[in-house]
């Protein structure tokens, strides 16, 4: 999980803390953060210019000829051999003396004759990777948008002047999988409250059941699923903010309409989908299991064969998804889009994880279905979603929601006794400090006849017994105040057993010697297996072995020794002198011997 520091301020009072101060109490708490990632990278006078004019170069075909302002009494002269650079556009420039990734210090210089002072750059010469860049740009510069001021600071403009933090997750931990979650992390580390984002949107008086008929075959595979139709989209570029935002968190951006889709899903936590509502055609979504052999191409315009135990999102007549793992090409998002259907839907994980095997394909959706989401945000997810296309999009959300809602959202309980916690951990932890901890970490808590009884939130689908409350009070407590104590109690003194002793006193004698220790392959060939061996035994070979040469057990150490040396002495190292203590493998016979 990529955290931006810059997106996660929007929910939590950081503080102001240096990122590796914040990185090292959120390790401290129980979630390693495995880079602090500065995104500007010691860059420096990477600057907003404007193309004023553009001319092919005389000597050179595929370079072009610049005069670009940069905020100074002249336009700069810039040599650009980018196919989509013109007049007209503002981009970014580095300036001479600008320093960009990988030891990159722009000079002024001279292409074919003509001088170039600085250079227009792409993103990827920013240090941004290929695979995040939007594909309008992948091939050349990119185009900044027409209010970005000139002379100003680009790397401010693209959301460079941030720092990630690269949580290293353990799969219980699934509610860190998402802004949200993280942010109720650092909140209960710094005792700061959560602040959601606001969702407004002027709803249509048309109504979405009047558009769309929703039904759910199987409930216990999909207990919940929230559409809502969003009419009139313009499907185009996304606004920079939300561009930059993705692009820190490891996503591509796309258009507005997928941009959103997928920042409400690092925001929440919660995958969604967006259909074209024309390419449904049938006005209808059915939620079925696929028939065995049924097909689909999905959006990597891959054909898939299903199984009956897969789940898939259909149109009364052919499926247009696969549930909780990818959409279906034929109900695709495209440039003539202008009625969306918003899907958010809690599917069972199990179903979604056997899916997702057997058809080879993974995708940040399933991920997250796979380790469970947190059913109390699926309806508000569909929600931020509806609001974000209504301001970036200029749809039109029709009043209501398609919805089938058969799903449990009762918090987890735990009862548990102080005492039980503090003798789990071997101190003594003020009943008060239980409480204001588990406070922090906004679980509902109270304290009654000498027990704690605690209902964890949904989005914790890691709390389920007595020892999941005993960690999170000691990670917060803090792991370091925990005493060292020896342990009590009748001890036995260690010593070496008589393989080890003799193994020991053979390495002393080897290595006086002169002689090193090798260490070789245990598998070797049939032919070579019982060569020098001291008693031929059957021999031990393997089903699928990774070639011939290693197909068989050996029973001696001396033919791979013999070849270590040959190698060695091949490549004019006289004097080879090895030894090797290890295992041999004496198969059994019928009989058992």
């Amino acid at each position: 999980m990529l955290v931006s520091l810059e997106w996660l301020k929007d929910y939590i009072n950081t503080q102001d803390l240096a990122p590796e101060l914040l990185a090292e109490k959120i390790t401290r708490s129980g979630i390693e953060v495995d880079a602090v990632i500065d995104r500007a990278n010691a860059m420096d006078k990477v600057v907003v210019g404007y193309v004023v004019s553009k001319e092919k170069h005389p000597e050179a075909d595929k370079l072009n000829i610049c005069q670009v302002d940069v905020g100074e009494v002249e336009p700069q002269q810039i040599i650009c051999g980018a196919p989509n650079v013109d007049a007209g556009q503002k981009v970014i420039v580095a300036r001479p003396g600008a320093h960009l990734p990988g030891g990159i210090k722009i000079k002024k210089a001279k292409l074919r004759g003509h001088e170039s002072n600085g250079m227009i750059c792409s993103l990827q010469e920013l240090g941004i990777e290929g695979k995040l860049v939007p594909k309008a740009y992948s091939e050349g510069i990119y185009v900044l948008p027409a209010e970005a001021e000139v002379g100003s600071d680009a790397l401010a403009i693209l959301g460079l002047r941030d720092t990630v933090l690269e949580l290293g997750l353990t799969p219980n931990r699934s509610d860190a999988l998402s802004m949200l979650g993280v942010a109720y992390e650092v909140g209960a580390i710094l005792s700061e409250e959560i602040q959601y984002p606001e969702i407004s949107y002027q709803a249509a008086s048309e109504k979405a059941q009047d558009y769309l008929k929703l039904h759910v075959e199987d409930l216990q595979a999909n207990p919940m699923y929230v559409a809502k139709v969003v009419k009139n989209v313009k499907i185009g570029e996304s606004p920079m903010w939300l561009q930059n935002r993705l692009m820190a968190a490891g996503v591509r951006p796309h258009n507005n309409v997928v941009d959103v889709t997928n920042y409400v899903l690092m925001e929440y936590g919660q995958p969604l989908h967006a259909f074209d509502y024309d390419s449904l055609a049938t006005g209808e979504i059915v939620v079925r299991k696929a028939t065995e052999g049924e097909k689909i191409t999905t959006l990597d315009d891959q054909e898939r064969t299903l199984k009956a135990s897969d789940l898939v999102i259909t149109n009364g007549k052919e499926p247009v998804a696969i549930a909780g793992v990818m959409g279906g090409a034929n109900s695709e998002v495209t440039d003539s889009t202008t009625t969306v259907v918003i899907e958010s839907a809690y599917f069972d994980g199990l179903t979604v994880r056997q899916t997702s095997r057997h058809l080879g394909l993974r995708s940040d959706a399933s991920a997250r279905f796979e380790k469970g989401v947190d059913p109390n945000r699926v309806l508000p997810a569909a929600e931020r979603a509806a609001a974000l296309l209504a301001e970036l999009a200029g749809g039109e959300v029709l009043e209501g929601t398609c919805l089938v809602d058969e799903l449990d959202k009762t918090p987890a309980r735990v009862v548990v006794s102080p005492d039980f916690i503090n003798e789990r951990l071997g101190m003594k932890i003020a009943l008060e400090d239980m409480l204001s901890i588990l406070e922090r970490l906004k679980f509902g808590v109270e304290a009654a006849n000498g027990l704690l009884i605690i209902d964890a939130p949904t989005r914790r689908q890691d709390i389920k017994i007595e020892e999941d409350i005993v960690e999170e009070i000691a990670r917060l407590y803090g792991y370091d105040e925990i005493p060292m104590t020896l342990p009590e109690g009748a001890t036995q003194v260690g010593n070496l057993s008589p393989y080890q002793a003799n193994r020991r006193v053979v390495r002393h004698y080897m290595e006086g010697a002169g002689l090193y220790q090798a260490v070789t392959y245990s598998l070797t060939s049939d032919a070579l297996s019982q060569r020098f061996a001291l008693k031929a035994e059957p021999v031990t070979r393997l089903l699928m072995p990774m070639s011939e040469e290693r197909s068989t057990l050996r029973q001696s150490l001396i033919p791979h020794l013999i070849e270590a040396a040959a190698y060695n002495v091949a490549r004019q190292a006289d004097g080879v002198a090895l030894y090797e203590i290890g295992s041999v493998f004496l198969g059994q016979s019928d009989e058992g011997q």
